[in-house]
């Protein structure tokens, strides 16, 4: 009996080595296969492309640098993707092509939404063709083909900011990119769109060799110098001054601008020498007495607001706070165990988790309902600023017509000018108040206000 037991200890204590054999092999099995899967993210992470193709300074088509980047140019391409949010976005509205348009596929009309806009732009080519902005992809496309360029001879400026112009550039300016720049800008539009192959494209924001971010726009180059200069400090160029964090605002800041055509040789030129806001841009244009057309209805000196992003941008609480553009328009993504920028350029509110959730710990639903409540206010405002601009316009005109002298509606014209101006300034701009709401309710009430004043000096003057 006591041996049987003995041998039954025995038995036990070899069955019980073999199970921790066992384990300790699992274990040690298991935290070789760990650590060589940490080894192999950490490779992966610190080569984050393989280099497929050589990549040069005039390497000027993305479908190449996507060999080496395939998950930034996938993401590129749906920039294609036509999603309408509240207030902005693009949706798909069908066209029978022709041979002078062939799309088949434009956005809604803006003028067609709000026919006011016919009369606040009345003779400029805006009031022929206004529509929603589409995605990067049709930058290039749609510009080709709006119908202002059948009303309106367009200088070659123009493609500054809808093709890919870093490598036509130095081609046409023999390696100097500022030269080949005014050399395109004298040519009619027809001659310079024959020189550009591709919207924004990556070689305007990425240095082939290193990836690192810069910028190749000359506007933005010589707009951004004038700005810095007026805050005493001489001679700036964002590609060796600037951090990592304010080029990731200053990619975009290219060309989501305001700007204008300077002189004769129609130079593009972005107005900031006296500040950013709304109102040192337009003191900038009373200095210098620039009118992009006269009012059709009126006779006004009118100006034409572009899209001004980046200006209201630097207006906010997201600039102030160290926010760059491509932190919610480009939020980062994983891929594996790579960390990206996430190439689909678009609105944040189609991309809340990413582009809001990392910094705002709410729900996408309150999120959602906090940007549109800041947009609905921002518009509720704009449609008062546009209605007495509307009634200004319509009581200038009523005194042209009547026989009011030029002397007697200066005045008035003037106060149309500047209420014109501001009220476009938030209406280009396309976040609809969000990236500065104090901002551009600040705007537009002095936009409402100089139309009222307008009034009062017509009154005055009868």
């Amino acid at each position: 009996m006591l041996r049987r037991c003995s041998e039954d200890g025995r038995r036990g204590s070899i069955k019980l080595v073999a199970v921790v054999a066992i384990v300790a092999a699992l274990a040690t099995f298991a935290a070789t296969a760990l650590l060589v899967n940490i080894f192999e993210h950490k490779q992966e992470a610190r080569n984050p492309f393989f280099r497929v193709v050589d990549l040069t300074d005039e390497t000027e088509d993305p479908a190449i640098w996507g060999k080496n980047f395939p998950q930034q140019f996938d993401a590129y391409k749906r920039t294609v993707d036509m999603i309408r949010t509240r207030f902005g976005g693009s949706e798909a509205m069908p066209r029978t092509p022709t041979s002078a348009d062939p799309r088949s596929v434009v956005s809604q009309s803006r003028l067609e939404e709000d026919p006011r806009l016919v009369t606040m732009w009345a003779g400029y080519a805006f009031s022929k063709d206004f529509r929603e902005e589409r995605g990067h992809a049709f930058m290039l496309e749609d510009q080709i083909y709006t119908e202002r360029q059948q009303v309106a001879k367009q200088p070659g400026t123009c493609i500054h900011c809808h093709a890919s112009v870093y490598v036509p550039y130095k081609k046409a300016g023999g390696g100097d990119l500022i030269k080949g720049f005014e050399v395109l800008n004298k040519m009619p539009y027809a001659e310079a769109k024959e020189h550009v192959t591709h919207p924004v494209a990556c070689i305007d924001c990425h240095d082939p060799e290193t990836m690192q971010l810069r910028v190749t726009r000359p506007g933005f180059l010589e707009g951004i110098k004038a700005l810095k200069a007026s805050q005493g400090i001489r001679n700036y160029d964002p590609n060796t001054m600037a951090t990592r964090q304010e080029m990731r605002a200053f990619v975009c800041g290219q060309c989501h601008v305001e700007y204008y055509f300077k002189g004769e040789e129609k130079r593009l030129t972005y107005p900031w020498s006296k500040g950013l806001k709304a109102d040192e841009i337009l003191d900038y244009y009373e200095e210098t007495g620039f009118k992009d057309w006269v009012h059709a209805e009126t006779g006004a000196p009118a100006l034409k607001a572009q899209h001004p992003e980046f200006e209201m941008w630097n207006q906010g609480i997201h600039a102030r706070s160290g926010v760059a553009c491509a932190d919610c328009h480009m939020p980062y993504m994983r891929v594996g165990a790579m960390k990206i920028s996430d190439h689909h350029v678009r609105s944040p509110l189609l991309n809340i988790s990413n582009a809001c959730q990392t910094c705002h710990k709410f729900s996408e639903e309150e999120l959602k309902d906090r940007m549109e409540t800041i947009q609905e206010r921002t518009y509720q405002m704009r449609n008062l600023a546009m209605d007495a601009l509307m009634d200004l316009i319509k009581e200038i005109k009523a005194a042209k017509d009547s026989g009011a002298n030029d002397e007697a509606l200066a005045k008035p014209r003037e106060f149309q000018r500047k209420a014109q101006f501001l009220l476009d300034f938030i209406e280009a701009e396309n976040s609809t108040g969000f990236h500065a709401p104090q901002e551009a309710a600040r705007v537009l009430t002095q936009s409402l206000d100089y139309s009222r004043k307008g009034q009062m000096a017509l009154r005055e003057g009868a």
